[in-house]
C-alpha cells in the first residue's frame, strides 16, 4: 500500500459522500483508487460495493450495537464502523487484521480519540453475532432495500418479486462482447482458454461470453487491440433488435459511455453512425471506446427533447434510444442506486421518458425501425410509457416485441443470464 493511506477510511469516506451528499460511487470511487496501489485496488472497490449492497444490515447492526449513532462531524466514524462490520460479516480477511485496520482508519480521518469505540462496537460485534444475525432475519431490512423500491417491484412482480430482490443482492456475472470484425466469438473462447481462463456462450446473444469468474480488463486477449469490450448480455441484445445494416444512417441517442455505439459499428461497419448524449463528460468515455476499438462515429452533445438542435431536419434509417431511467435493472452492478433514487423520480423519469420518444419520432424515416431500450425493471419506464406512445401515435407498428396490450420485452436479473433490460421494437408505417 502507498505510504500512510489507510484503505478503511478511504472507503469510510466514499460511502459518505454517496450517502450524505448523494454522489454516485462511479464518480467518487475511481479518484480514490488512485490514492493506493493496484493491488489494493480490488479491495478498495470491493468494500465500497458491498457496504453500498448490504448497508440496511450494517445500519440495522449499529442501532443495535450503540446507545446512538454517530452524528454530525463524527458520521464518517459511522461509516467506518459498517466498513469493519462488511468485512467480520462478508469477506474473509482475517478478523484480527480486519479490526486492527479498521481501528487504524480513526486516525486517518483525523479521530484518534474514537479507536478505542471503535474497536469496543466491533468486538461486542463478533460477541453476539449469533444472535443478532437470527435476529436481522426477521427484521424487514433483510431485503437490503428501501421500502418504496420494494414495493413497486413487489407490486410490479408479485410472483418473482424475492427472486429479483435477492438478485439485486449478488454481486454480477462479468458478460463480454467479442468483436466479430477481429473475431468470432468461438475463435475469441478459445484465445481465454489458451490465456488459462474460462467463459460460456449464450444462446440468445451472438457476441457474449460470460467469464467463470470476474478478471481485470488487462489480461483478456486482444482488450486494447479492441477485440473484446465488457457490456452486459441483455444490453447487447439492443443490436439483435435494431439489425443494422451498412450504407444506413443510425442514431444512437443517450449513447454514453458508447458500449452500444460501437457494438450496431461492428455489426455494420459500413453504417453512418451520429452518437448523442446530454452530458459532455460521459461523451468522452464515447471517445475512449471509438479510439480503442478503432472505429469512427459522429458525436454530438445534445438533448433527446430538442432534436432539430443538433440534427435539423435530418432522418434516420434505425434509431436506438438508449432512454434515461431509474436504473432499477442493474442494481447488482451498481448498489449505490438502491440509496441514491427516490420513489418520486419515477414519474420525473417517465415523463422526460415520452418527451424524447415524441420529439425523435419524426425523426425517423418512414418504414424505418427504432428500439426503445431501459435498464429499468419498472412498468412505468417500460411496457406502460410504450403503450401510451402506440395510443398516441398512430404510425408506430410494435413488432417482436411483445403485444400491443403488454407491449416490450423485460429481462430480469439471473445469475447466468445478463441484468434488468427492456426492449420494444417499433416501425413506422
Amino acid at each position: 500500500m502507498k505510504k500512510n493511506i489507510n484503505l478503511r477510511s478511504l472507503a469510510a469516506q466514499a460511502i459518505e459522500q454517496v450517502i450524505e451528499k448523494g454522489q454516485s460511487l462511479s464518480s467518487v470511487l475511481p479518484p480514490l483508487q488512485q490514492k493506493v496501489s493496484d493491488k489494493d485496488k480490488a479491495l478498495l472497490q470491493e468494500l465500497c460495493f458491498g457496504v453500498l449492497r448490504t448497508l440496511p444490515q450494517l445500519d440495522w447492526l449499529i442501532n443495535k450495537l450503540m446507545a446512538r449513532p454517530m452524528a454530525g462531524k463524527q458520521r464518517t466514524v459511522h461509516f467506518l464502523i459498517m466498513v469493519g462490520l462488511y468485512q467480520l460479516l462478508h469477506t474473509r480477511i482475517p478478523p484480527h487484521a480486519a479490526l486492527a485496520e479498521t481501528v487504524e482508519g480513526a486516525v486517518a480521518i483525523k479521530r484518534p480519540q474514537l479507536k478505542g469505540l471503535i474497536n469496543g462496537v466491533l468486538r461486542q460485534f463478533q460477541r453476539q453475532q449469533e444472535a443478532l444475525l437470527t435476529e436481522f432475519e426477521l427484521s424487514n431490512e433483510r431485503y437490503l432495500h428501501p421500502d418504496w423500491l420494494l414495493q413497486r417491484i413487489k407490486r410490479a412482480y408479485p410472483k418473482e418479486w424475492q427472486k429479483i430482490v435477492e438478485e439485486n443482492n449478488q454481486r454480477p456475472p462479468m458478460w463480454l462482447r467479442v468483436n466479430r470484425t477481429h473475431h468470432t466469438r468461438d475463435a475469441w473462447l478459445e484465445l481465454l482458454e489458451e490465456a488459462g481462463m474460462q467463459g460460456f456462450t449464450h444462446e440468445n446473444y451472438p457476441d457474449a461470453i460470460r467469464l467463470a469468474s470476474p478478471a481485470p480488463v488487462h489480461v483478456l486477449p486482444g482488450f486494447e487491440q479492441g477485440w473484446v469490450t465488457v457490456q452486459d448480455a441483455a444490453a447487447q441484445r439492443s443490436v439483435n433488435f435494431l439489425a443494422p445494416k451498412n450504407g444506413e444512417r443510425i442514431l444512437d441517442l443517450c449513447a454514453a459511455p458508447g458500449g452500444k455505439t460501437t457494438h450496431i459499428l461492428e455489426a455494420a461497419p459500413e453504417s453512418s453512425v451520429l452518437a448523442v448524449d446530454v452530458d459532455e463528460q460521459r461523451l468522452s468515455r464515447v471517445y475512449e471506446n471509438l479510439k480503442r476499438l478503432g472505429m469512427k462515429a459522429e458525436v454530438k452533445q445534445g438533448d433527446g427533447r430538442t432534436p432539430s438542435q443538433w440534427c435539423g431536419n435530418e432522418k434516420f434509417d434505425r434509431i436506438l434510444l438508449d432512454a434515461p431511467c431509474s436504473a432499477t435493472g442493474v442494481i447488482r452492478r451498481h448498489p449505490d442506486i438502491k440509496w441514491l433514487r427516490r420513489d418520486r423520480d419515477i414519474k420525473e423519469l417517465a415523463q422526460l421518458q415520452s418527451e424524447i420518444l415524441d420529439a425523435i419520432w419524426p425523426h425517423l424515416k418512414s418504414g424505418g425501425t427504432l428500439v426503445y431500450a431501459t435498464c429499468s425493471i419498472l412498468p412505468e419506464e417500460n411496457s406502460q410509457q410504450v403503450r401510451a406512445f402506440l395510443t398516441r401515435t398512430s404510425d408506430a407498428q410494435l413488432i417482436e416485441t411483445g403485444t400491443p396490450e403488454q407491449p416490450g420485452l423485460q429481462h430480469l436479473p439471473d445469475a447466468e443470464e445478463g441484468d434488468g433490460f427492456f426492449y420494444a421494437k417499433l416501425v413506422k408505417q
